[in-house]
C-alpha cells in the first residue's frame, strides 16, 4: 500500500480526534468563544472529508485483489465521519443560539 494512504490515515486519525475533543467543549463555552469553536470544528470537518476523498482515491489505485482490507478500512472511516457530524449537528440541535 502506498506511504501516501497511510500518512492520509495517520493525519485523519489527529484530526477526528482532535474535533471529538472540540465538539465535546463546545456546549461549555461561552457564547462568543462557542460561535468561533463551531466555525473552527465545521472547517475541520471539511479537511477531514477531503482527506476522506484523497484516502479513496488511493485505495481505487490498488490492484483489485489487495483492495478489500482497504476498502474495509475506508467503510470504517466513513462511519466515523458520519458519526462526527451527527455528533456536531446534535450539539448544535441541544445548545441553539449559535
Amino acid at each position: 500500500m502506498s506511504s501516501d494512504f497511510e500518512g492520509y490515515e495517520q493525519d485523519f486519525a489527529v484530526l477526528t480526534a482532535e474535533i471529538t475533543g472540540k465538539i465535546a467543549r463546545v456546549p461549555r463555552l461561552p457564547p462568543d468563544e462557542k460561535k468561533q469553536m463551531v466555525a473552527n470544528v465545521e472547517k475541520q470537518l471539511e479537511e477531514a472529508k477531503e482527506l476522506l476523498e484523497q484516502m479513496d482515491l488511493e485505495v481505487r489505485e490498488i490492484p483489485p485483489q489487495s483492495r478489500g482490507m482497504y476498502s474495509n478500512r475506508m467503510r470504517s472511516y466513513k462511519q466515523e465521519m458520519g458519526k462526527l457530524e451527527t455528533d456536531f449537528v446534535n450539539g448544535q440541535l441541544e445548545n441553539p443560539g449559535l
